[in-house]
């Protein structure tokens, strides 16, 4: 994964979080739901993403120093 993967995953979230939204307001519950669960998912997913990409940079670091 990559920083793109976060940045890319982290505008699914928004989105799904937006769909989630309007879909509370249409009182679309079951559709709302699914949305958020899928914009938790992305979240996740950027999450995921963000920390491999610390850790790369912690070994790259650390194998510098040696």
């Amino acid at each position: 994964m990559s920083l793109e993967e976060a940045s890319r995953q982290l505008e699914a979230a928004i989105h799904d979080a937006r769909v989630s939204f309007d879909c509370i307001l249409l009182e679309e519950l079951d559709r709302a739901h699914t949305n958020a669960i899928t914009a938790r998912a992305a979240v996740d997913a950027a999450e995921n993403a963000l920390r491999a990409e610390l850790e790369k940079k912690a070994e790259a670091k650390r194998g510098s120093a040696d």
